[in-house]
């Protein structure tokens, strides 16, 4: 089944319009959807080497716009929904310390949160609702992101042909442990 699906998404990789969906994903997991680019970005980059700082370019702008989104999510409904539950909880003494916090150290922890599997919405979304200076949240993004994206396509263009080897000789367990990376992140952010 896990050999169909991998074939399924390389063939994905190669279609016309598989930019366009790359786009999409990379704009809306910035600010709604839970499954990272990279799931896309990876056979796409795999499937032409050629176009790897195309993809990881094109991937990096529509995270950081997406990014904006979720800014705007965290911004503009904070007030409706996120600021009258503190109230009612009467944690709005501690969220005004997290918020100076953040903004504090808010492009470090844009620019560090960036470059890992972290779900990157929360900290989109976050870096609204505390109204993070919006040039530095736009250039850590585009910094973090930016390296992210294209350290993956480096390596996926120097060692292609050897990746998609490892990859489809292992792939039951790099799917296990995707899985496990992605639900550890949403497991994280009920600690955090």
């Amino acid at each position: 089944m896990l050999n169909r699906l991998y074939s399924r998404i390389m063939t994905l990789a190669t279609h016309p319009h598989a930019m366009i969906y790359l786009a999409i994903i990379a704009f809306i997991e910035s600010s709604v959807f839970p499954i990272p680019p990279d799931v896309m970005l990876i056979p796409m980059i795999l499937a032409a080497p050629g176009n790897a700082w195309k993809i990881a370019g094109l991937c990096t702008i529509s995270s950081v716009l997406g990014g904006l989104l979720g800014y705007a999510v965290g911004f503009y409904l904070f007030d409706l929904i996120g600021q009258p539950m503190l109230e009612f909880y009467g944690y709005m003494e501690k969220f005004s310390h997290f918020q100076g916090y953040y903004n504090e150290w808010g492009a470090w922890i844009v620019a560090f949160f960036g470059l890992t599997p972290f779900p990157y919405k929360v900290i989109t979304i976050a870096s609204g609702v505390t109204a993070l200076d919006l040039p530095t949240f736009l250039i850590a993004s585009l910094l973090s992101r930016g390296a992210r994206f294209y350290l993956e396509a480096f390596l996926l263009w120097k060692f292609g042909d050897p990746m998609r080897d490892f990859i489809e000789k292992r792939l039951g367990l790099l799917t296990l442990l995707f899985f496990v990376c992605l639900f550890g992140g949403f497991i994280a952010l009920k600690y955090i």
